[in-house]
């Protein structure tokens, strides 16, 4: 059993004031079979009401709205997370493995998580990635799966920032390189074309020394959920080529990252915006405390301050389309 800490600071600084934020963050890890949320606070300043609800794929989603002029948003999430000793995920399935796949799928509501999404679609580039990979319904789905998340691990090099948050897999597919929710978003798309059930899942990864993961330690993380008969969802990290297993925290699953990202929302203004996101994951073996250090901006004690004057006018409201890319 292993306890976590997260805290996930994100600042949007606009070169102007701007006189109204609504925003919508999805940061407050899942609760289910493999984890338990122990702890979560969301700190937001300039100061405001935060409200919670839950969408449709069981997500915790939290929402507020800054009516006053400011220069600089800070959101601070911070959580205890349990993860439970699940066991190892076997090399392949039974020799009826794809009829038991196809029972579940028609039994199940599982249409959302095959049909192609925003980011995960049936492009020319993926049909022929399709094709050289010979993504097809050979050996069982099991065995199918382990082999992609090997290959795809082979066949992108990962590079920060060499994408964009609204890319399209095209680009990555092209460039034989990219970020993890590229690589999830493609494999995702892979499975799709053969009738695999496959989620998308934004969270953290812990790395500690004896790690090599080649995902940057300090930003959010995204891998992918595949549904396996005898098995239920299975988590697979194609940009590690690793199983997801107790070092992977899960935050929110969905079609593909425009279901989950961790911020997302509007402003009132006319005016650039500046994003810093730094994320921080502590382990122990008994639950840690909420007062571990983590990267914070030398000018902390000046981002937390709240401008005080009313706006003179109201601008229109501008979509910030500054979601926080997953490394």
């Amino acid at each position: 059993m292993n306890f976590y800490s997260i805290r996930h600071l994100t600042r949007y600084r606009y070169s102007q004031a701007v006189s109204e934020s609504i925003m919508e963050t999805r940061m407050h890890p899942r609760s289910d079979s493999q984890q338990h949320c122990l702890a979560f606070s969301l700190s937001v300043s300039p100061r405001c009401r935060v409200f919670t609800y839950r969408d449709h794929f069981g997500n915790n989603v939290h929402h507020f709205d800054i009516p006053g002029e400011h220069s600089q948003l800070v959101i601070v999430a911070e959580s205890v997370v349990e993860q439970q000793t699940v066991p190892d995920v076997p090399a392949f399935l039974s020799f009826d493995a794809w009829q038991a796949l196809d029972s579940m799928v028609s039994s199940g509501d599982y249409w959302e998580m095959l049909l192609p999404s925003q980011f995960a679609a049936e492009t020319p580039a993926l049909l022929d990635l399709a094709a050289q990979l010979d993504v097809t319904r050979r050996d069982d789905p099991l065995m199918l799966v382990h082999e992609l998340n090997q290959r795809l691990f082979e066949f992108f090099e990962y590079v920060p920032r060499s994408t964009r948050v609204d890319s399209p897999i095209d680009e990555a597919i092209t460039n034989r390189r990219g970020v993890c929710q590229d690589f999830a978003h493609t494999m995702i798309a892979l499975l799709r074309h053969v009738r695999i059930p496959a989620r998308y899942v934004s969270g953290y990864l812990y790395r500690s020394r004896e790690d090599h993961d080649r995902s940057t330690p300090d930003a959010s993380h995204a891998w992918l959920d595949v549904l396996m008969p005898h098995l239920g969802w299975v988590g697979f990290d194609p940009t590690n080529n690793l199983v997801a297993h107790h070092r992977h925290i899960r935050t929110a699953v969905g079609r593909d990252y425009a279901d989950v990202p961790p911020t997302h929302g509007i402003y009132r203004g006319k005016t650039s915006s500046e994003l810093y996101v730094a994320v921080h994951v502590d382990a122990r073996e008994t639950a840690p405390a909420l007062d571990s250090k983590m990267p914070i901006p030398e000018d902390w004690s000046v981002l937390v301050e709240r401008a005080q004057q009313a706006p003179d006018s109201p601008a229109p409201l501008i979509d910030l389309q500054q979601m926080q890319q997953q490394q």
